[in-house]
């Protein structure tokens, strides 16, 4: 009998959160009701009842759902810092142009949205408020995994032991 590895499922679905919520245009979908990680929460069901051969319990998706959220925003962060790396200058330099054109913006305010604008306060932001609202919406699509794909039936009984005589 083979064996099925249950997390799996969760690491595949975390990782088409993490990539597609850290690509710069593409993860402007996520503002569509959080669209990728809650796709990455049905694709982590799907996967795991493929593995099962009876229907998925809704606490297993749960279980997935949350861990796939886990894995995207850790990744998402990731991929995000990887990218203001390269691009922090260009959309710093674009800001910096606009608060300097505002008149009705202070000195100190300018200096204050300078100072949390840097390319690490972005990531630890997006880290901060990814991680649960990555978590809560992969587990919310993962609910929806099992009103989708949970196959019909009852699971099956578990292997009851020899009867022993005495």
């Amino acid at each position: 009998m083979a064996t099925t590895n249950r997390y799996q499922p969760a690491l595949l679905g975390g990782l088409f959160i993490g990539i597609l919520s850290s690509l710069p245009l593409i993860s402007g979908a996520n503002l569509c009701c959080c669209l990728w990680v809650v796709v990455g929460g049905l694709i982590t069901t799907y996967l795991r009842q493929q593995q099962l051969p009876g229907p998925i319990e809704a606490s297993d998706a749960i279980v997935g759902g949350l861990l796939a959220g886990l894995i995207g925003a850790i990744l998402a962060a990731l991929g995000t810092w990887a990218t203001m790396a390269w691009t922090a200058s260009l959309w710093q330099d674009s800001l910096r142009n606009a608060i300097e054109s505002n008149p009705e913006i202070t000195p100190q305010m300018r200096d204050a949205i300078e100072r949390f604008t840097t390319g690490r306060n972005i990531v630890l932001l997006q880290f901060v408020v990814g991680v649960p609202i990555d978590a809560i919406f992969a587990v919310l699509g993962a609910l929806l995994g099992v009103a989708f794909f949970r196959k019909k039936g009852t699971p099956p009984a578990p292997p009851q032991p020899p009867f022993v005589q005495a």
